[in-house]
């Protein structure tokens, strides 16, 4: 807490100044505001666990994308695995595929580094991209917050549009018959040519493991 005694309100003003731009903390979050949906999606163009670069140029039958930043160590991430893995399966057939990024330094969780990526994508048999985000640019420019996190895109003549941002779903452990399916609903909804009903949910998962500025 900041507590301010005898200060005039130049000082004040100095004061918050300095909090704000030199905090690194506070200025990491600053740098990393998730991207709103009707927002531009940044442009992706990574290094996957085949050693071969992928950009949504990569895909020029798309309608869209999924963009979902996972890691290998999260809990969070392991328990939605074979549900991304499900999502492919069923919207890369209508042009609708998944792009999975890691976005965890790998200093700071081994684990995670991109020899484990190519060992954990072999084992698990992706049938979609793992991407290595080096140096954790595309993760600070879609402002990712947890594992899993995602993005759904639209793409339209050459542009590309964050519809929605959040959750898979409303059912991490994946035992409840009635939950809402906010990845699905969001590209059905574009699939008939409308905006999602639901546009921006809670991504819950493990916080990023951010490298330090």
């Amino acid at each position: 807490m900041l507590v301010f005694r005898n200060c005039s309100m130049k000082n004040i003003f100095g004061v918050l100044f300095l909090v704000i731009f030199t905090c690194p903390c506070l200025a990491t979050y600053a740098q990393n505001t998730t991207i709103a949906p009707g927002k531009t999606a940044p442009l992706i163009k990574l290094k996957n666990v085949d050693d071969k670069t992928v950009s949504f140029g990569d895909y020029p039958s798309a309608y869209g994308f999924v963009v979902i930043f996972i890691c290998n160590t999260c809990p969070y991430s392991k328990a939605y695995e074979q549900r991304i893995m499900d999502l492919d399966k069923k919207y890369s057939l209508q042009h609708f595929p998944i792009i999975a990024v890691n976005p965890s330094d790998p200093v700071l969780s081994p684990g995670d580094s991109f020899i484990k990526m190519k060992e954990h994508a072999k084992s698990r048999h992706y049938t979609f991209p793992y991407l290595y985000d080096e140096g954790q640019v595309i993760t600070n420019l879609y402002g990712a917050r947890t594992t899993p996190h995602v993005f759904v895109i639209s793409k339209n003549a050459g542009s590309y549009t964050v519809e929605y941002t959040g959750a898979i779903d409303n059912d991490t452990q994946n035992n409840n018959p009635d939950k809402i399916n906010y990845v699905e609903d969001a590209i059905a909804a574009l699939l008939n040519n409308k905006k999602p009903a639901v546009t921006v949910t809670r991504a819950i998962g493990c916080s990023i493991s951010r490298k330090k500025n």
